[in-house]
């Protein structure tokens, strides 16, 4: 029976585009007629809100505390299927402290993953108990990042991390690239950084990702109308750029 491929999008600088990327590859496998479920896993809970989700009742924090399951929390949307998050999930840090807690989220996901193609999490942008679960349980990382050096520091704070977690927890995680968001080719700067990026991508054993995401007001417009970019604006550069994304890693 097929499973689901189970991509995370990480970085612990924040804005650099990690829910953007989530809702809008949400958007293309749904417009592919593939089977999606979205997990927010940042207690802010914009992923939530940006695909139409409802963050009141039963959320993840729900989930990973044993208080419901999956089925229970798993919220039908006209983008797709969401697990919702609330300020709630900020105390898991204290509230999942038992011996093995690093894999409390992939083992609650292994039933669904007959269930669904793709499930994609949203990681808050700090490295906590949420972001390891979520690197123990998935398949895939992606780590966004914005043509600025802040957003760079962001990532080389996360590089050991990743490989203790590749080392000790789950040696099959693979981190498919470096992906530029918000990315204009003619600043200078966006040069630059992409060269410092390709060092950093060596140490993560993977690469700068071809396919760049251009700056693009309605990246910024479609989640106030709580719909996938590609739903919202499905000509747009932006959405172009990442149907370009999703034929890159995920051709089929």
């Amino acid at each position: 029976m097929p499973k689901a491929k189970i991509i995370t999008l990480t970085n612990q600088k924040g804005g650099v585009g990690k829910t953007t990327t989530v809702c809008a590859l949400c958007g293309v496998f749904s417009s592919r007629n593939k089977k999606v479920l979205a997990i927010d896993l940042d207690p802010q809970g914009n992923l939530s809100f940006s695909l139409g989700a409802s963050m009141e009742g039963l959320t993840i924090h729900d989930v990973i505390t044993g208080k419901c399951s999956f089925d229970d929390a798993i919220q039908r949307t006209e983008n797709c299927d969401v697990v919702a998050s609330n300020i709630l999930l900020s105390g898991s840090e204290l509230e999942l402290n038992s011996a093995g807690r690093e894999f409390i989220l992939k083992e609650k996901l292994e039933p669904l993953k007959s269930r669904y193609d793709y499930i994609l999490l949203d990681t808050p942008p700090a490295l906590s108990i949420l972001t390891i679960n979520a690197y123990v349980a998935t398949d895939d990382l992606i780590v966004p990042m914005t043509p600025e050096i802040l957003s760079l520091q962001g990532i080389s704070q996360l590089t050991d991390t990743i490989l203790a977690v590749k080392k000790y927890y789950n040696k099959a995680l693979n981190v498919r690239g470096i992906l530029f968001t918000r990315y204009n080719a003619r600043y200078l700067l966006s040069k630059e950084v992409e060269d410092m990026a390709d060092i950093v991508a060596r140490q993560l054993s993977c690469k700068v990702l071809d396919t760049k995401i251009t700056h693009n007001i309605q990246v910024a417009e479609a989640p106030a109308h709580q719909m996938t970019l590609i739903r919202y604006a499905p000509s747009s550069k932006a959405s172009k750029d990442y149907i370009k994304l999703a034929g890159e890693l995920y051709s089929q």
